[in-house]
């Protein structure tokens, strides 16, 4: 019998395509913290509006989410990815032209629909289309472009600073050029063939599959989905809760909502508020944002090496306890106003805990446990989750380090972190080197 023998640097080429849909998820999560100094002026912002305008992006990202997971079931990933690269490349050109503040707050839930999109279809697409041995590294490329457009955002945010009160039109009308280069690259793409197979489309499936492998690869796959997709009616939302899929829909949504509830993306967002609670200047304030955004891309590269290796489980329990730990230090650093040269190290140290693990290993997760039938939609609701807990998380913050002082939230998200290593050590099975079918057995317990 012939060995099944895979086209990788095929798959992997457009694995990248896909995921500069992360690049833009990272454009638009960076791009607002080096314009808002200058939306303050324009907009004469105060501060509940420059919070809704803030989050604005999360509410646009649960309804992309809702949107994604009907219309990707229905007329394929590639059909779903074309409109979320069509949506950033409008709303990135309506914000930088918006006349008033209600156009921009607007044309930014805009861009946050096709960021929630983009965030759920991107990590499917390419789980769907990787073979298993190397699904997990291929699926953290997602991670990788969003970290590569978050660093490269800001350093670009940083230049264009000095061009005055009109910067902010220049940092979101660049968007328009990556939006329009996963434009082009998506017409590249061919349709998932799991998809397809779902669909009854075999023939076409077969002709997608004899560009990823050999005909072993062929007769594989096509045997496996259509096996694991027996039923043909239409996919209700009941069916994504039924028992039989309850527990994956379960581990999936709560993986989401504890990627965001561990606390990082504070840190992220928030980085001059807490090392201006230490007395640290603006421009040691501006170096921990490179700084932070340097390391972030370094060690999501290590997870990529190891993600296949050590495995999604190692990963996840060491993310969750390195956490707790380097968050009580953090915490206790901030409290005593101890020397900012060992705050930063924390913070960065933070940074690498959370890029090697959490950060890419919940995407693959919630793209690899759920079955073929209902991917989609079950998506959906593990991404709904997921930007509703950032929303929160974002909006929190402030409020809890009014009332508890800047360092006391990093003691309550060290708990978090802590309870989430519970939950991963005793609910989540490893899953490396497991085909998608073969995985969905393992979740149904």
């Amino acid at each position: 019998m012939q060995n099944a023998t895979y086209n990788n640097r095929y798959i992997l080429a457009i694995s990248f395509i896909s995921a500069l849909g992360g690049y833009l998820f990272g454009f638009d999560f960076a791009v607002i913290s080096g314009a808002l100094p200058f939306l303050r002026i324009v907009f004469e912002l105060d501060a509940w509006w420059e919070g809704f305008l803030t989050g604005s992006l999360a509410l646009g990202c649960i309804v992309g989410c809702l949107i994604a997971g009907k219309l990707s079931d229905s007329y394929g990933r590639k059909f779903g990815l074309f409109g979320a690269a069509l949506i950033f490349a409008v709303s990135s050109f309506g914000m930088a032209i918006a006349p008033q503040l209600e156009t921009f707050v607007v044309m930014r839930f805009l861009s946050g629909i096709g960021v929630g999109m983009a965030s759920m279809l991107s990590p499917i697409y390419i789980a769907e289309i990787s073979p298993a041995q190397v699904r997990g590294r291929n699926v953290a490329i997602n991670q990788l472009t969003i970290v590569i457009g978050i660093l490269i955002t800001n350093l670009v945010n940083y230049k264009l600073s000095i061009l005055g009160e009109d910067s902010w039109r220049w940092m979101f009308g660049l968007g328009v050029v990556p939006s329009l280069l996963f434009l082009i690259g998506i017409v590249w793409l061919p349709e998932s063939p799991r998809w397809l197979i779902a669909k009854g489309r075999l023939e076409e499936a077969r002709a997608v599959l004899l560009r990823f492998g050999n005909s072993a690869v062929v007769e594989k796959t096509v045997d496996e989905v259509v096996n694991s997709n027996k039923e043909t009616s239409p996919i209700s939302f009941k069916e994504v809760l039924h028992k039989s899929v309850r527990p994956a829909v379960v581990i999936g949504v709560t993986l989401a909502i504890f990627q965001q509830f561990c606390g990082i993306n504070v840190v992220f967002n928030y980085t001059s508020t807490i090392f201006e609670s230490i007395g640290a200047s603006l421009d040691q304030q501006l170096f921990e944002t490179v700084s932070i955004g340097i390391v972030n891309l370094l060690f999501t590269l290590v997870a990529m090496w190891q993600v296949d290796k050590l495995g999604r489980r190692p990963l996840m329990l060491i993310g969750a306890l390195g956490l707790a730990i380097t968050y009580v230090v953090l915490a206790f650093l901030l409290q005593n106003q101890i020397s900012s040269v060992l705050v930063s190290i924390f913070v960065l140290l933070s940074i690498s805990v959370y890029a090697t693990s959490l950060a890419p290993v919940t995407w693959v997760l919630i793209s690899e446990i759920f079955p073929n039938r209902v991917r989609g939609m079950a998506t959906s609701l593990a991404m709904v989750a997921l930007w509703s807990a950032y929303f929160i998380l974002v909006f929190t913050f402030p409020i809890l380090a009014e009332k508890l002082g800047t360092y006391g939230p990093f003691y309550l998200y060290a708990g978090i972190c802590v309870l989430g290593f519970v939950f991963v050590l005793r609910k989540v099975k490893e899953t490396k080197g497991q085909t998608l079918e073969e995985l969905e057995g393992n979740f149904r317990h």
